[in-house]
């Protein structure tokens, strides 16, 4: 993530032992080098989708979304997090929250059968859809809500 410095490991015991230019030199060496680490294929990608769903097709829309949904969870072990929701008052409006747990799990997601089924077989039912790419701060979760 450009434009991004994150320090880690930095452990100082007293000033009297550090001199500030040393300490400040050593967060300096410690924040570039670890700022020059390219972001790798094991980092997860979250994603968040907009779908806007033909109001008289959403019954069957929900319908596949929820088999796509529970397929990829349970068969899937790079699928972390599937989360749909609608927006109030527009039930038509979907809001679905990705997690997996990495570029590698993603793409394989793409191209399982299951995944493929639900595409093609909503294709007619979505009027919109919008992919929001995120860069992950936070990610929370207790295990076992709903």
């Amino acid at each position: 993530m450009a434009g991004r410095v994150e320090v880690v490991g930095v452990h100082v015991m007293t000033t009297r032992f550090l001199k500030p230019h040393w300490l400040l030199t050593s967060v300096c060496i410690l924040a570039t080098s670890r700022a020059a680490i390219p972001k790798t294929m094991d980092q997860p990608v979250v994603r968040i989708a907009e779908l806007e769903i033909d109001p008289a097709q959403l019954d069957a829309y929900i319908t596949a979304l929820k088999e796509e949904i529970s397929t990829s969870i349970r068969v899937e072990s790079g699928v972390l997090t599937l989360y749909a929701v609608s927006i109030k008052d527009h039930p038509n409006q979907i809001r679905l929250f990705e997690q997996y747990a990495s570029q590698a799990a993603y793409e394989a997601h793409l191209r399982t059968a299951h995944f493929k089924k639900y595409k093609t077989g909503t294709q007619g039912m979505v009027t919109s859809l919008k992919l929001i790419e995120t860069s992950p701060i936070l990610l929370g979760a207790k295990t076992g809500q709903h």
